[in-house]
């Protein structure tokens, strides 16, 4: 799990010792320790609520899978474009040291509030025109009470519905499109879950950016430790993350969702404390800008806490979108999308047309070429991580209806549990990928970063098929081992592992200098813009539930694995696209490695 918008930049050997190297961790300023503690308690936090999310709006609240996965690609998509103004106001007025502790403050409130979900919602289905009480017994079964009886819900492969009575004979069969469902929920509760949802965006956009900012700050320009010190600060990511992944989806089956998020909250609040009682050993570092003649602190505090509103009712029209009419076309559906949906695609699009007119308007012929080549692997970045991002939604889904989750023996893992192997692959191989392109780069071997991004496409295609190619081996409950699930997440870390590192370090040596601010921004706003056509992509495999249940676990499967397919064979053919024109793209960067 390498951060998309980790620094990987590569410093030049220098004699320049850091202020701090009276006190060392490790060969490097003691207060790295701080801080990589500080950076794995937020993470474990963030994604030991990620491991919930999904399920938690499928299960507890009994939304559909199309609402769920919009809604979860809109949070994830604000969670990547809220650090752009959180690392303005930090540079300009607050100083990193300060955002931290109030981006720190407010995902602890958010965790929190994710506890208090209310009662779960009530099933109900519309069953040609009239409405029935829908109720769910241990083995998941739904039934429709009818009068005095319970008529199993039983989808069929060309979308009408069986009631099937008691004696197994179908009491009543409903035509496609007769047959919908949902459930009666708490207005209350779910406008809570949406205000906690808004309130870590916005908190994640003060914490995100700037404890990274505090830790190149621990560094002289030039210090030769400094790439050094990011990799361990980084890995602070994985190891937080590998660690709550497996314990808030446990405590949310043993003990109910409030445990899981409640986990995530008090991992939180660590990472506060670390920083709120660092005393004097974080002094002089991430303070406010010098030449301050008024404090603004409370005001942007208070402006952050306004903007709540502003994050419920984006999460609400995402919620309420309504899809396209049918032949409306490609326009249509630019119609259709949510308001987030607008304004990212517009701002995108914009951006990646306007910015390399004015390169070629402004710039000499090497500026332009350069950064064009930069917005060609911006956009290629954005397939990436729209698939890649599946884990969070589809995948969850996936492993929480179709994948048999036995371990060996009794043992067996939870579907929230699935997304730990991702990290855990990331922290065995990251230290093997490092040696091998060093090995690659000695022997002048080492692949472009175009032929990198191009092997990353191609791996994250391959471990979807690789799924697909699992679902031919099913057991008669339409269920595939859990080993088929972790090679997917294998063959995806390893195409991360391809492609993540070089982030912003390649933005920064192809842009022109007087608008490496600007391709920071377009960066950032291509993974937001990636996580939320992530949702979309995920919404193509929602399949029909009743009270967070399918109602035909083999027509669920052969939704996922044909989904899977199509998105798996379009990643690989866009990464030999990319393999095609690499040769041209490593032209125009003019040696940037």
């Amino acid at each position: 799990m390498v951060n998309p918008d980790a620094d990987a930049t590569t410093e030049p050997a220098s004699s320049h010792l850091s202020r701090s190297d009276g006190d060392t961790w490790f060969g490097h300023p003691r207060q790295l320790a701080r801080l990589f503690s500080t950076e794995a308690m937020e993470r474990f936090g963030y994604y030991g609520m990620r491991a919930l999310l999904t399920l938690y709006l499928t299960q507890h609240f009994l939304f559909s899978d199309q609402t769920t996965n919009g809604l979860y690609g809109g949070f994830t998509a604000l969670v990547y474009l809220t650090p752009l103004l959180g690392g303005i106001l930090a540079d300009r007025y607050l100083g990193s040291k300060k955002s931290v502790k109030f981006g720190a403050i407010l995902m602890s409130i958010a965790y929190f509030t994710l506890c208090f979900g209310g009662p779960t919602a009530k099933p109900y289905a519309m069953v040609d025109g009239a409405r029935y009480e829908v109720v769910i017994d241990e083995a998941k079964q739904q039934y429709v009470v009818d009068g005095g009886r319970k008529l199993a819900i039983k989808g069929q492969e060309d979308g009408s519905v069986d009631l099937v009575a008691p004696d197994g004979s179908v009491a009543r069969s409903v035509a496609k499109g007769n047959f919908s469902s949902d459930a009666d929920r708490s207005p209350f509760y779910t406008g809570l879950m949406l205000v906690a949802l808004a309130l870590l965006t916005i908190g994640n956009g003060f914490f995100k950016p700037n404890i990274s900012t505090i830790v190149g700050s621990l560094y002289e320009q030039g210090d030769r430790r400094r790439d050094a010190g990011f990799t361990i600060f980084y890995m602070g990511i994985n190891l937080g993350s590998l660690f709550s992944q497996i314990l808030c989806p446990f405590l949310a089956v043993a003990l109910g969702w409030w445990a899981g998020f409640g986990l995530a909250a008090v991992g939180m609040m660590i990472s506060w404390a670390l920083i709120q009682f660092a005393g004097d050993k974080l002094e002089g570092y991430g303070d406010p800008p010098p030449g301050q003649t008024k404090d603004r602190s409370l005001l942007i505090y208070i402006g952050a806490l306004a903007a709540v509103p502003l994050g419920w009712f984006l999460f609400t029209n995402l919620m309420a979108t309504v899809p396209p009419a049918e032949g409306s076309g490609f326009a249509g559906y630019l119609m259709a999308l949510p308001i987030m949906g607008k304004v990212l695609f517009f701002t995108f699009l914009l951006s990646v047309t306007g910015i390399p007119i004015w390169a070629w308007k402004a710039g000499n012929q090497v500026e332009f070429q350069m950064m064009v080549a930069a917005i060609v692997l911006i956009v290629f970045n954005v397939t990436f991580w729209t698939l890649f991002e599946q884990a969070g939604s589809s995948l969850t889904l996936f492993a929480d209806r179709n994948t048999d989750l036995t371990i060996v023996g009794g043992w067996s893992m939870t579907a929230g549990q699935t997304q730990f192997f991702n990290a855990f692959f990331i922290v065995v191989l990251a230290p093997l990928t490092s040696m091998m392109w060093n090995a690659l780069g000695r022997r002048g071997l080492e692949p472009s970063i175009p032929i990198k991004f191009a092997i990353a496409l191609a791996g994250v295609g391959l471990g979807f098929l690789a799924l697909v190619w699992g679902t031919a081996y099913a057991g008669p409950d339409f269920k595939v081992a859990l080993w088929w699930l972790a090679l997917l997440y294998l063959i995806h870390s390893m195409a991360e592992l391809c492609i993540s590192p070089v982030g912003l370090s390649m933005i920064t040596k192809l842009s022109i200098a007087r608008v490496v601010g600007l391709m920071m921004g377009l960066w950032f706003l291509s993974i937001s813009c990636a996580q939320y056509v992530a949702g979309i992509v995920a919404q193509f495999a929602s399949v029909e539930t009743v009270g967070g249940q399918v109602t035909n676990l083999k027509v669920s499967l052969d939704t996922y694995a044909g989904v899977f397919q199509t998105i798996g064979i379009a990643s690989i053919a866009i990464g030999v696209v990319l393999l095609i024109v690499s040769p041209l793209i490593k032209k125009w960067m003019h040696g940037v490695q």
